[in-house]
C-alpha cells in the first residue's frame, strides 16, 4: 500500500480538534480489509477509534491522533490547507506531519507485512490530542483495560525526527505544571504605604525566590527543569492606589527529579517564606516519565538503523504528548517523521520521506513482534 493516497484522504478531512469530519471513517475503510476489528469510542464531543487484529501476545499498539490545530489564515498558505496537494514532491496540508502522515505510514507498513505475524496489532487513534486531552487517549486506555486490550508495548507516531528521518526517538517527556498565584494585600493610597500592604511587592519577592536559582541541573536522560513566569497582572487602572491583590502565572517543565506534588510544595514554601496571604492553584497536564532503555528501546533503535542507516538519539525534550498517559500501562516510545513544519503554515511531508517512514515502521513491527513481548 502506498501511504500517499491515504494521507491525502486524511488531510482532506477538516478535523480541527475536536472535529472528526470523516477521518476515522477513512481509517476504518483502510483497516477493515487488513483484518482489523474497529470500534468507535465517543466520549463527550470526541470521536476515537480502537482497531485490533489478533488476540495473542505480544500485543503491539500504535497510538496517534487525527485531530489537527487550526490552519490560520488560508491566504497565507501556498495551497488550500485541506486540499492535500502535492507540490515540489511533498504532500501539503494541515496534519501532513502532525500526525496524519505517521498514521498513514503505519497502516501502509502493516499492509505490506504477512497476515500471520506473531502476536497482535492494534491502533489507538484519538481526536483529542491537540485539545484538552480529556476525552481521548486517557479514556480509550481505560476502555482498553476494561475490555482485555492491554498492550505489551506502544509506539506513538509523533513527528520526533529533527533533521533527517530516524535521527531521534523520544523515550520520555518532561512534566508540565501550570500555576496561578494570587497574593492578597491591603488596598490603600500610594502616598501612605504604611497604611496598606502592597501585594505587588510581596509577589515580586516570591517570584524572585522562585527564579533566582535553577530548579536543578538536569538528570541522566533529562535536561534541566525550567520555571517561567508567563503572566503578571494587577488590573489596577489608578496610579495612586496600592492594589488589594496581584496575580502571577507560571509554567514549569520538569524532569524526573520532581513531581507535581513536590513542585506545589516548593511554590507554597516560597509564598510562606514571604508571609504572604495567598491562593495557589496548580494543574498538572502530565508528570514526567521515562521508558528506561532496554529490549524495547533497543529494538526500535536497531530497526531505525537498519531502515534508514541513521542511529537515532534517545531524547526526552519538547512538550507533552499522549505518551504520558500510555506510560502507566506499558513501555512507550515515540518515533515518527521530521517535524520541522508541524503547526506551521504550509505544513508538508515529502513523498519520499513518507514512503521511507512506512518502510521504517515495517522494520519496527517485525522487530517488536518476534513472538515474545519485550519490555
Amino acid at each position: 500500500m502506498d501511504p500517499v493516497p491515504l494521507l491525502q484522504a486524511l488531510i482532506r478531512c477538516r478535523s480541527v480538534t475536536p472535529a472528526d469530519d470523516g477521518a476515522l471513517a477513512v481509517l476504518e475503510a483502510a483497516l477493515v480489509p487488513l483484518g482489523f476489528t474497529c470500534t468507535r469510542l465517543r466520549f463527550g464531543e470526541v470521536q476515537n477509534l480502537f482497531a485490533r487484529r489478533g488476540s495473542l501476545p505480544p500485543h503491539l499498539c500504535f497510538a496517534g491522533h487525527t485531530d489537527v490545530v487550526p490552519p490560520g489564515d488560508p491566504a497565507d498558505w501556498m495551497v488550500d490547507p485541506f486540499s492535500a496537494e502535492i507540490r515540489d514532491g511533498s504532500v501539503m496540508g494541515r496534519g501532513a506531519t502532525d500526525m496524519k502522515g505517521g498514521i498513514a505510514a503505519w497502516i501502509a507498513a502493516i499492509a505490506g507485512l504477512p497476515r500471520d505475524l506473531p502476536g497482535s496489532l492494534s491502533l489507538l487513534i484519538t481526536g483529542d490530542e491537540e485539545g484538552p486531552a480529556q476525552d481521548g487517549t486517557i479514556r480509550v486506555l481505560h476502555w482498553m483495560e476494561q475490555n482485555g486490550h492491554r498492550p505489551d508495548m506502544c509506539v506513538v507516531g509523533e513527528p520526533t525526527s529533527r533533521a533527517v528521518l530516524g535521527d531521534t526517538i523520544k523515550i520520555g517527556r518532561r512534566g508540565s505544571l501550570n500555576a496561578v498565584i494570587r497574593v492578597h494585600g491591603t488596598q490603600g493610597h500610594s502616598a501612605y504605604p504604611q497604611r496598606a500592604d502592597n501585594p505587588v511587592h510581596r509577589l515580586v519577592r516570591v517570584l524572585a525566590r522562585l527564579t533566582e536559582q535553577p530548579l536543578d541541573t538536569g538528570s541522566r536522560w533529562f535536561e534541566p527543569s525550567t520555571l517561567q513566569v508567563t503572566s503578571f497582572d494587577v488590573g489596577n487602572p489608578a496610579t495612586n492606589v496600592i492594589p488589594a491583590s496581584a496575580e502571577a502565572r507560571l509554567n514549569i517543565r520538569f524532569n524526573d527529579l520532581h513531581s507535581s506534588a513536590s513542585l506545589d510544595a516548593r511554590l507554597r514554601q516560597a509564598l510562606e517564606a514571604e508571609e504572604a496571604r495567598f491562593d495557589l492553584e496548580t494543574r498538572c497536564s502530565g508528570e514526567s516519565f521515562l521508558t528506561t532503555p532496554g529490549p524495547f528501546v533497543d529494538a526500535l533503535v536497531q530497526a531505525t538503523l537498519d531502515a534508514t542507516g541513521v542511529k537515532p538519539a534517545l531524547d526526552t525534550g519538547g512538550g507533552t504528548s499522549d505518551a504520558r498517559f500510555i506510560t502507566r500501562i506499558c513501555p512507550v516510545a515515540e518515533l515518527g517523521a521530521v517535524g520541522a513544519s508541524m503547526h506551521k503554515v504550509n505544513e508538508a511531508t515529502p513523498v519520499a520521506e513518507l514512503r521511507q517512514l512506512a518502510a521504517l515502521y515495517a522494520r519496527v513491527i517485525g522487530a517488536l513482534l518476534p513472538g515474545e513481548p519485550v519490555s
